[in-house]
């Protein structure tokens, strides 16, 4: 058997907003927009270059997925952003107003750094060594 993880819901308080971050700012690819029968909307996006795992931008509908826009993880780095050029996307993120909370470091393991995206969920900009 063959599996892999092809979607991760991400709680976001506007579609539109959220698809102009991920796609401006991180350079992600709109894979679909497609209205739904409920009024929502089916939403994906992924890293450019990616052909599996993508995230489902998930319009919070209530009180309690509202609360969570933002922070899902708990306050923690929840989402990891792998690339082959640190320096490059680092400056390009960077040029597009993108939150970094530290400098890069350069540990064992590779390049990274922490993020916010546009809500305040935390992200690692990570190339592997």
């Amino acid at each position: 058997m063959s599996a892999y993880i092809a979607l991760t819901a991400l709680v976001v308080r506007d579609y539109d907003e959220a698809i102009d971050f991920y796609t401006r700012a991180l350079g992600f690819t709109l894979v679909e927009d497609t209205p739904r029968p409920d009024g929502s909307r089916w939403v994906v996006v992924r890293p450019d270059g990616a052909t599996e795992a993508a995230l489902l931008l998930a319009l919070a509908k209530d009180d309690a997925q509202r609360s969570r826009v933002g922070d899902q993880t708990g306050g923690r780095v929840g989402f990891f952003l792998y690339t082959d050029d640190f320096a490059r996307d680092h400056t390009r993120m960077t040029a597009e107003g993108v939150r970094f909370l530290e400098e890069p470091r350069h540990e064992a393991y590779g390049s990274v750094a922490v993020f916010e995206d546009l809500y305040g969920n935390r992200w690692d900009l990570l190339e592997p060594a």
